[in-house]
């Protein structure tokens, strides 16, 4: 498993995938969760979230398509680039009514970085150029 760091974050393979997925969610609106981001790179499918949030599958590890050393890579790219973005962080409770949790284990630590909503908290003027700048990057 690769140890990403705020060092070497900008390097891994998968950090262009997460930067669009953000910009594409901020797009309309001024926050986004991990879970979100995650389905937008395709890496959970909206129908298997679905089943998730109705209680129908015990874990979201279970539905995340790829390895959970990758979902932890996306996990920790996500949380620097949105420390670059100067966004909030806000970590949100579940709602418990049907006993969903994210990780198999049930660790706090990942618990808490699963749970996490980043919130945009500059003016719109400058959204909308950072997001610009990210999908023109992308197209060339």
């Amino acid at each position: 498993m690769k140890n990403i760091t705020s060092k070497n974050y900008k390097k891994d393979s998968l950090y262009t995938r997460v930067v669009k997925a953000s910009a594409l969610a901020l797009k309309g609106h001024n926050e986004f969760t991990v879970v979100e981001i995650m389905v937008i790179m395709g890496n959970i499918l909206p129908k298997d979230l679905l089943r998730w949030e109705n209680g129908d599958v015990p874990y979201l590890e279970r539905i995340f398509q790829g390895s959970l050393s990758k979902a932890n890579r996306i996990l920790r790219i996500l949380s620097f680039h949105a420390h670059d973005l100067s966004m909030v962080r806000i970590e949100k409770k579940l709602n418990n009514r049907r006993n969903r949790r994210f990780t198999k284990t049930g660790n706090a630590k990942l618990e808490r970085m699963y749970s996490v909503c980043y919130k945009w908290n500059q003016s719109d003027e400058k959204k909308g150029l950072d997001i610009q700048k990210i999908l023109e990057h992308e197209n060339n």
